[in-house]
């Protein structure tokens, strides 16, 4: 299981009655780039009238979606803790873990009871505002 970021491109009406070619970013939960593009493609036909292309699928290096409300997501930077035995230093390991939340509370509060199991030592060290659009999850859980 691998998070990917894909990008769809499609023309859009705004409000003003302008089109307007713009790119959103999804993150879907799957196992290939080929199962991440046939997913997308899945989970935005309904919503997009028209063409629209996938430009490009990456792999994330999101390690985990927490939150199950919210309009935003955003990327929190948290570091592990852990001590090597034989120097006996601390080093510290980041990861990046979306969440799903409504505004930068949310975010925090979200994040802490994700953690909550975790049995390393950990540090956040930033939540910034994603522009990640929907997350596509692995099975439609």
């Amino acid at each position: 299981m691998a998070y990917f970021i894909s990008t769809v491109r499609y023309d859009k009406t705004t409000e003003n009655g302008q089109i307007k070619t713009v790119n959103e970013e999804y993150i879907v939960d799957a196992l290939t780039v080929t199962e991440a593009e046939a997913r997308t493609i899945q989970h935005v036909t309904p919503y997009i009238s028209g063409e629209f292309s996938i430009p490009s699928v990456k792999r994330s290096r999101i390690t985990e979606v927490f939150g199950n409300g919210g309009d935003y997501f955003w990327t929190c930077k948290v570091a592990f803790i852990t001590i090597d035995e034989r120097t006996a230093t601390e080093k510290k390991t980041t990861s990046a873990i979306l969440v799903r939340a409504d505004d930068f509370d949310g975010a925090y509060r979200a994040l802490l009871d994700g953690m909550k199991g975790t049995m390393a030592d950990w540090e956040l060290q930033s939540i910034t505002l994603s522009k990640i659009m929907d997350y596509i999850p692995l099975n439609n859980e």
